[in-house]
């Protein structure tokens, strides 16, 4: 009698200050469990040491937190998108939420990304700056008027409009994972 599959993994990685009980990452870790994905979500704090080089703290962190697995998928916010160049190496897809790309690594590490990934940023976020990018396998999505933390400021329903339409997003590609 051959056991069932394994279920799928899927990485979720907080920002700097947007931890794990923050609104796009608690629910991208319902909708993992939902389609009955296994969760690993590591928290961490940012430290100047760490900011020094973000790269290798998130690959640390990282490897720790999947004891040598591999994922399925990486969903991350802002800072845990400096896990791009490790998950292009490793050849895992991501919805990235927020990446920093004002950073060189996490710009390259997305224009090489593959068409199973997906970056989201906000068009009043200083840091989502997809021009940077060049052309990219990777879908590459603009929520109009949304900031840092795909909000619009001053507008609650907006915002939680935009997000859920955010979340959207991250539900089909989870749903891949299980079809």
């Amino acid at each position: 009698m051959t056991g069932a599959a394994a279920p799928p993994l899927v990485l979720v990685l907080p920002g700097a200050g947007y931890g794990q009980q923050a609104p796009l990452l608690w629910w991208s870790r319902a909708i993992a469990a939902e389609h009955r994905a296994e969760v690993a979500a590591p928290e961490w704090t940012v430290d100047a040491a760490s900011k020094e080089d973000p790269v290798a703290f998130v690959e640390r962190a990282v490897d720790e937190a999947l004891t040598g697995r591999r994922p399925d998928l990486v969903v991350a916010k802002s800072f845990g998108c400096f896990a791009l160049p490790w998950a292009v190496r490793q050849g895992v897809d991501g919805v990235w939420l927020t990446p920093v790309l004002t950073h060189p690594a996490v710009v390259a590490a997305l224009a090489a990304a593959g068409a199973g990934s997906l970056a989201v940023g906000g068009s009043a976020d200083p840091v989502w700056l997809p021009s940077a990018v060049g052309s990219s396998r990777a879908e590459l999505h603009t929520v109009p008027g949304a900031d840092h933390a795909l909000e619009v400021r001053g507008d609650r329903r907006r915002s939680q409009r935009l997000q859920a339409d955010v979340l959207d997003l991250v539900d089909r590609r989870v749903a891949t994972l299980v079809r």
